[in-house]
């Protein structure tokens, strides 16, 4: 039953390759970790990022004690109850990374964990591009060469605002977007 519910998000999809289990956990690294990217770039805390709120098309449900992080503060949490910060701004990429090898444990029944190791490997690269591409989105800014790009996005995470808060340069260019629409 598990193989032919692996089976059935990578059928509906366009690449047919490879063993069903892997290519699933694969779908669901690559999708995940655009999920990650796009919270942190907008902003985003999610609140409580455990497995149970995380589905296999890359998206999450129950936000519970959801907020926007007024500055760019790792340690920020939005759930009143998250003492520890397990659910924080800055943990959330991991705490999805996390949600996504407890499916992978699931699949080990059904798969070999070899490969199913090197679809999780993916996930960090797979966030850093993503995250990229969206704070440059964010900022309204063309990618243009990987090196250069990189720079940016580095250089505007680190960027303070005339109070020395961090990193509130970014959640302006968010709100200014997001007020036009756009």
């Amino acid at each position: 039953m598990l193989h032919a519910y692996a089976a059935q998000p990578v059928r509906r999809g366009r690449e047919r390759e490879g063993d069903d289990p892997v290519r699933l956990l694969a779908l669901v690294v690559a999708r995940t970790a655009r999920l990650a990217a796009r919270y942190m770039a907008a902003g985003f805390v999610h609140g409580v990022l455990n497995s149970d709120n995380i589905n296999v098309t890359g998206e999450s449900f129950d936000y519970g004690p959801w907020r926007f992080a007024p500055t760019w503060d790792p340690g920020f949490t939005a759930a009143y109850f998250d003492h520890q910060g397990l659910y924080a701004f800055g943990r959330q990429p991991e705490a999805i990374h996390w949600d996504v090898m407890q499916l992978a444990v699931s699949l080990r029944t059904i798969a070999e964990s070899d490969p199913l190791i090197a679809a999780l490997d993916g996930f960090g690269p797979a966030y850093q591009a993503e995250v990229g591409a969206a704070i440059l989105w964010r900022l309204g800014v063309r990618p243009r060469d990987p090196d250069t790009d990189r720079a940016l996005v580095q250089a505007t995470e680190r960027a303070p605002d005339q109070r020395g808060r961090y990193r509130p340069v970014l959640l302006r260019c968010v709100r200014r977007r997001a007020s036009r629409g756009l």
